[in-house]
């Protein structure tokens, strides 16, 4: 491919088809995203894929010392052949293995001396996927400042943070039952 451009896609983190729109913010390595995360499977089975569509959002937070290279790797796994469910599955690996991405505190511990080129080599190990290539994708970060423009224009600033057809809803948290979810998603005044 000498003198070409290798192109490239970021398969949009979006399942289902339905009329209301779940759009969730996570941060990765975040506890409450993770927990949010894992529910997001049950909620589009219990909802109906023809009734709901669920859109992932990345919230990259700086206090998660690793965010941005997590958060990279996520969008760096939805350009490879399985798009969405290959960055689904990069965001399950990082979700069970929190601590092999998070500081004591937010400011010290074993994470100390890892590099990004260590914490590619976890998630590529968790999540069994090839990612460093993709990671180096010079213009993969146009779809990462498109979640952060994209969040800030919606007034984000924590994760997670949930909205439905473009509303903030703060009565949603990661706590809730999945039915709580539904039964907001599935009433006209939600």
């Amino acid at each position: 491919m000498t003198g070409q451009t290798k192109t490239w896609r970021a398969d949009p983190l979006t399942w289902g088809h339905g009329p209301r729109i779940f759009e969730i913010f996570v941060e990765p390595t975040c506890p409450f995203s993770v927990r949010a995360l894992g529910k997001l499977d049950a909620l589009l089975d219990q909802a109906g894929p023809d009734r709901v569509t669920i859109r992932i959002r990345l919230q990259s937070q700086p206090w998660h010392m690793f965010s941005g290279v997590v958060t990279r790797c996520v969008i760096a796994a939805s350009t490879l052949s399985g798009g969405r469910e290959d960055a689904k599955r990069v965001l399950t690996a990082v979700g069970a293995h929190r601590e092999a991405f998070e500081f004591t505190h937010h400011a010290g511990g074993p994470n100390m001396e890892s590099t990004p080129d260590d914490i590619i080599a976890r998630i590529e190990a968790f999540s069994g996927l090839k990612l460093a290539e993709a990671f180096a994708i010079p213009d993969l970060d146009t779809v990462i400042k498109w979640h952060c423009k994209y969040a800030r224009q919606n007034g984000i600033h924590v994760s997670p943070t949930f909205m439905i057809d473009g509303l903030i809803d703060p009565a949603i948290s990661s706590g809730d039952a999945v039915s709580d979810w539904v039964a907001r998603l599935t009433t006209e005044t939600a």
